[in-house]
């Protein structure tokens, strides 16, 4: 495929790739987004932003040796800027995102444990210069470290909806995505770092963009491969994952709610909880009697993100990425 158009040229381009102690997976992610940034004509800046207190990835980007053979270790073929957030929460190293991005155009994250396919960034510009959205969101599609159980598979808990490139979207995370600066300091958006340690920020960003008038555009072809590690190829991890989604939706919807109607809100959030706990149960219990794994296990998740539902409308706080 031939670079992109020659109207986004102008466009300065950073892909922010966020870490917290992750040498192996960065050190085969970089030399990917140098080969990215090698078939555009835009302007590209990698930058690491590294969220690990003792700044583990400093030497790993400061020092590479895994640019192109032949090539020196101290010229990478594309910039590389390594910067260090020691300020706990995936929200604080997005805001540094934004702010080291402030001098370009255009901002794409991407994750530390993902992998971009052979056309990603072309695939991104292409449809941002088609639609000049405030956002493009690519698709991430899993892939698994070890063969997960029966009831992994089962359930489907690593597949994601898709759509047709040019689907406007309302919600989407930083796993994938374009952000046209301009616009978003137009409308006022940052992360909101009270919830940098229980997830949730890129959620409420990108909803507020969305309410807020920003349009946000699919691109299918533009795909990421999310490597699942073992330690989440389980039915604990998958369940508190689901408690924690259902517990960060209450708190948006309540965060985001004027105080004379939060109380209707909060009664709203408990009433769809109990729901889901509910409907989860009777999903799991219908499943055990017809001998269906995939009730069961959709009936169990169901029912943990009911529960993390109700305890986020009153008030509870599950943090996911608490750090000892």
């Amino acid at each position: 495929m031939s670079p992109v158009n020659r109207s986004t040229t102008d466009q300065r381009v950073v892909i922010a790739v966020l870490t917290y102690r992750r040498p192996v997976d960065l050190e085969e992610l970089l030399p990917e987004l140098l080969d990215q940034a090698e078939m555009v004509l835009a302007p590209v800046e990698i930058v690491v932003v590294d969220n690990d207190p003792d700044a583990g990835a400093r030497a790993l980007v400061t020092e590479p040796s895994w640019v192109h053979e032949g090539e020196p270790a101290s010229i990478p073929p594309a910039p590389i800027r390594y910067v260090h957030e020691p300020t706990p929460g995936i929200a604080a190293a997005r805001n540094r995102a934004l702010q080291e991005g402030r001098d370009a155009d255009l901002l794409i994250f991407i994750d530390d444990d993902e992998r971009p396919s052979s056309h990603w960034l072309v695939q991104l510009l292409d449809t941002y210069s088609a639609y000049r959205p405030a956002a493009v969101v690519g698709p991430v599609l899993s892939q698994y470290d070890i063969e997960p159980e029966q009831w992994i598979r089962a359930g489907g808990f690593f597949e994601r909806r898709r759509f047709v490139t040019g689907t406007p979207v309302a919600l989407a995370a930083t796993n994938n995505l374009l952000l046209d600066l301009a616009q978003v300091r137009r409308l006022g958006l940052s992360f909101d770092e009270r919830f940098g340690l229980s997830g949730g920020s890129d959620s409420l960003f990108t909803r507020q963009l969305h309410q807020r008038g920003g349009q946000m555009i699919w691109c299918d072809e533009a795909t990421v491969i999310d490597i699942v590690p073992a330690d989440r190829l389980t039915r604990e991890w998958v369940l508190h994952r689901a408690f924690r989604m259902g517990n960060t939706w209450s708190r948006i919807n309540l965060d985001e709610t004027e105080n004379g109607r939060r109380l209707l809100v909060r009664m709203n959030l408990q009433a769809r909880g109990a729901v889901r706990v509910c409907g989860g149960i009777v999903r799991y219990l219908a499943g055990s009697l017809v001998g269906q794994l995939p009730l069961r296990a959709r009936g169990l998740r169901t029912a943990a993100r009911g529960a993390g539902m109700l305890a986020g409308s009153v008030g509870s706080v599950y943090h996911e990425y608490k750090r000892g």
